[in-house]
């Protein structure tokens, strides 16, 4: 069954079994879907009050946006324990000749770049969710600013977790272009979420 179609309870007994996946890197993309959910809300709670009436277009851009990346994050959810089954179905491959390894290390290799790139996009999906956060710390209902501040935290803490799984994988990746591209940019991203997250978090705690 598809991750995002069980019961949290039925996806956190799986997450606690001896199971390696799900593992971490769908943790982090369900930290994602959390956050962008949360600003969603925020969203939904500041459409139609008269109050916000100057921020109501951008409101409903955050509530559709939202939607959308929840879902992308819901998606993700599956597609990294999924690259993690591929490259375990690829270390099964059959080694007995040196035409069945070089076949085997290529799927290997092939396989731990997939594992690399979908917390990747889980990463850079993260930054998109940051900035949406922030937005909904400054012009969302006041009301639930914290809840847009929870958001951005869920940025930062899916960010991080995602970087973890790229990094893991990248350490056993013979194409070095390959991993210096994908390190060069994954500092990049989380610079850039890094400071996103400081300058929201700071805003809102100044104004509680």
């Amino acid at each position: 069954m598809s991750m995002k179609e069980m019961s949290l309870r039925s996806f956190l007994v799986e997450l606690a079994s001896d199971s390696p996946a799900p593992g971490g890197g769908s943790v982090a993309a369900f930290d994602g879907a959390m956050g962008a959910s949360l600003v969603s809300m925020v969203a939904r709670l500041t459409v139609g009050k008269e109050k916000y009436k100057e921020h109501q277009a951008i409101m409903e851009e955050l509530m559709k946006d939202c939607d959308k990346m929840r879902d992308e994050f819901l998606d993700l959810m599956d597609k990294d324990s999924n690259a993690f089954n591929d490259f375990m179905k690829a270390m099964r491959l059959p080694k007995n000749t040196e035409e069945e390894k070089k076949e085997r290390t290529f799927a290997m290799q092939e396989a731990l770049k997939k594992a690399a790139l979908v917390p990747m996009e889980t990463l850079r999906r993260c930054l998109d969710l940051a900035k949406k956060a922030e937005i909904a710390v400054e012009r969302g209902n006041v009301n639930a600013v914290t809840d847009a501040g929870t958001a951005l935290l869920l940025a930062s803490s899916s960010a991080k977790a995602a970087s973890y799984n790229v990094l893991i994988n990248l350490k056993s990746i013979k194409d070095e272009d390959f991993a210096n591209q994908l390190k060069s940019e994954l500092e990049s991203l989380l610079k850039a979420i890094d400071d996103i997250v400081l300058r929201g978090l700071k805003s809102l705690e100044e104004n509680l």
